[in-house]
Parts: structure tokens; sequence; C-alpha cells
């Protein structure tokens, strides 16, 4: 079983490769060796190379935003696909200006395209998010993957898709993907708020 979580020995981060952990991933030498095979795959070498450089570049000085705009400017990426949720259409419009302005070509597909009603998957009407309404649209994140994978995008990111949404996503989209903003309606979309305070006000609400 790995556990890295608990490990306070960090011997990867520091190349340490005589104090490791008895069941540290560093010790499967062999995989680790095919592993890093497939970094010299086209694909990922572009990906792999062009992250560390805008992990460098904008290290504690470029917001997420500017981050993705460096790393699809570094990859050479033309056509962005923004699969978003309806909940951040705004959010979604003003993303999609900027990276226009920045001169890439944006394909946007929201959750709810095709009008698919929530009976497909036998939501009953008392189970819908607003249950006194006769059509409530189900979110179609394999709709969103497959007309983006349509529209051949260089690059998909995902604002604000639901949990388990994204995994279809993900799981249909043939570009690579990369995340500005994750759902949690709760907390702002920012999920480690309740991570930050697990030990005092959300300790009773994660531990019970």
């Amino acid at each position: 079983m790995y556990t890295c979580d608990s490990c306070n020995k960090i011997s990867c981060k520091k190349g340490d490769m005589d104090n490791l952990p008895s069941n540290c991933p560093c010790r499967e030498e062999d995989k680790i060796k095919e592993i890093t095979k497939l970094y010299k795959e086209p694909q990922n070498y572009k990906i792999a190379h062009n992250s560390a450089l805008v992990e460098a570049e904008g290290y504690c000085q470029l917001t997420r935003v500017q981050e993705i705009i460096l790393f699809a400017k570094k990859c050479g990426y033309k056509k962005i696909g923004l699969a978003f949720c309806v909940g951040l259409l705004k959010e979604a419009q003003i993303f999609a200006n900027i990276l226009r302005h920045h001169d890439f070509e944006v394909e946007s597909i929201i959750c709810k395209n095709g009008a698919i009603p929530k009976s497909e998957i036998d939501i009953k009407v008392k189970e819908q998010v607003r249950p006194q309404c006769k059509f409530e649209g189900m979110c179609n994140p394999i709709g969103q993957a497959k007309l983006l994978n349509d529209r051949k995008t260089d690059l998909n990111i995902i604002l604000g898709l639901c949990v388990g949404h994204d995994s279809l996503f993900i799981k249909y989209s043939d570009a690579p993907i990369t995340v500005l903003a994750a759902k949690d309606r709760v907390l702002g979309h920012n999920p480690l708020a309740a991570i930050y305070t697990s030990h005092s006000y959300y300790n009773k609400k994660l531990y019970d």
C-alpha cells in the first residue's frame, strides 16, 4: 500500500534514493523506468516540458488564468475548448474573452447542451434540483467532450463542472485537459477551504 500522504521524508523531492520508506513508489524501479520512457513520447514530452517551464516562470507570480495562457502558448495550441457549467456563465464569458484577446480560437460548450431531460438517466421529478419544474435538463459532459472532439480542439479547459460530470468529460475528451476551477457551490469554488478549516469550523462536518 502506498501512503505518501503520511511520509515525512519526501526523499523523492530531494533525490535521496538511499533513504526511502519501505513502501515508497521510488522503490518500483522497473516500473519507474517504463514510466519515464512515456515522457519521451512527443505529446507527453511537449506537455511535461512546457508545464515545467510554466511552473518555474510563474512560480508564485502568475495566476492560474495566466499560467494556462502561458502553457497553451508554449505548447503551440491554437484552438481551446471550454467546457463550463451554466452556473458559471458569466465567468466563462470573461475567461473566453481573455483567451480571445490572446489570439486563441475558443470553442465553448455549456453543460446543458442538447436539452436532454433528466428522465433519460432515470431521475424522478422529486429527485430534481428544482422538483417544481416540469423540465430539468441533465448536465451533458459526454456531449461537451464529443462536440469539442468534433471541433478538434488542441486543449480543453474545465470550468466548474460538477463532481462526476467532470469525470465523464475527462473520460471522453480527445484533447489534453486542464482545470480552471473545480465546482464547490458552498465555498465559492474553493474546495480547499474545507481542508484548511478541517481542524476548526469544518471538523464536525467532515469527520461525523
